[in-house]
């Protein structure tokens, strides 16, 4: 079984940094070699605090001294991310003005909302998506499930009976299970929370089947016996739950759902800029200040380039679209 290690991704990034490197030594010299002249700013479509605001602060002081200029954060919190990723979408395409985007502001939206004021793949130029953060299917550990076929069997022996709990309506648990029912052609029962906390202690509880939960939050009660992991939403094994299959290995191939984030410009920021700072990025991300960070939080590295970016995104938008649709989710 394939199983992802921070080791095989950083020597990932090291080759994709030298391909990076070499590249940028002949397209757009001049410009990449005077950028920046002046403060960057990266906004975070959030308020203070958050992982996305952490992530963004820790990018930020590991790129400010090699850029020779500082790096500073801007909060534009507001419409679940989507304000302040339209203010970096109306920002002159220099380098100046950049985004600390997620999958909600910049594929799910998209998918969710008919008078978003941007589009998420023609309005941005991917500088790199940084991380992505799957999630876990869990169950009560006195429950009869003991694998992803256990569930798929029941579901469809007993339509719209088997529940999973979420923080809500159009959150990356909700999707994630809602696009498990679609792939596996059951129909399983959302009952929405008013957060994650509340789902977990109902789960914990028995009054719910299921959830598609953080890995961070439910490790403890997986190793505790409380909780039984059945599968991961990425394609490979994590290292926070280790022996625990990915779902798209356990009958539903190709499966996968998961939140990232990622440095955006806004379209048509010159390529040597983006290079520049895709280079300085895929740096950070080797540091072990930021190593430890993705350890602690459960994050793995992606480091992806700026064109590979823009493509897993163009796959993102309409994947989600999809699960939307057939949730009838949109606009609500």
């Amino acid at each position: 079984m394939l199983k992802l290690t921070l080791l095989t991704r950083r020597t990932a990034m090291v080759a994709a940094l030298a391909a990076v490197t070499a590249t940028t030594s002949f397209a757009g010299p001049a410009a990449a070699q005077s950028y920046p002249t002046k403060p960057v700013t990266i906004v975070v479509p959030f308020p203070p605090g958050g992982s996305t605001d952490t992530l963004a602060r820790k990018i930020a002081e590991n790129i400010s001294g090699p850029l020779g200029q500082p790096v500073v954060i801007e909060n534009r919190a507001g419409a679940g991310g989507t304000v302040g990723a339209n203010m970096v979408a109306k920002s002159d395409p220099d380098g100046y003005t950049l985004l600390m985007g997620v999958t909600g502001s910049n594929a799910i939206s998209a998918a969710l909302r008919d008078d978003l004021p941007y589009n998420p793949l023609t309005d941005f130029s991917p500088v790199s998506l940084v991380v992505s953060a799957p999630l876990v299917l869990v169950v009560n550990a006195d429950s009869p499930y003991n694998s992803v076929q256990d569930v798929v069997d029941f579901a469809k022996a007993n339509p719209e009976k088997f529940t999973h709990g979420t923080p809500g309506v159009g959150t990356s648990m909700h999707l994630a299970a809602e696009l498990f029912g679609l792939e596996a052609g059951v129909k399983l029962v959302h009952v929405p929370y008013k957060g994650s906390a509340a789902a977990l202690q109902d789960l914990l509880g028995g009054r719910v089947d299921s959830m598609f939960g953080d890995l961070l939050v439910t490790a403890e009660f997986v190793k505790s016996g409380r909780l039984r992991a059945l599968g991961v939403t990425s394609a490979v094994e994590h290292p926070m739950h280790p022996g625990i299959a990915p779902i798209a290995s356990s009958g539903l191939k190709g499966y996968q759902a998961f939140s990232w984030q990622g440095v955006f410009a806004p379209a048509g920021t010159p390529d040597a800029v983006l290079q520049k700072l895709y280079a300085e990025i895929s740096k950070a991300l080797a540091t072990d200040d930021l190593q430890a960070f993705f350890k602690q939080r459960g994050f793995l590295v992606e480091g992806r380039t700026p064109a590979d970016s823009k493509a897993f995104i163009a796959q993102e938008i309409p994947k989600w679209k999809r699960v939307v649709d057939a949730a009838g989710l949109k606009n609500k």
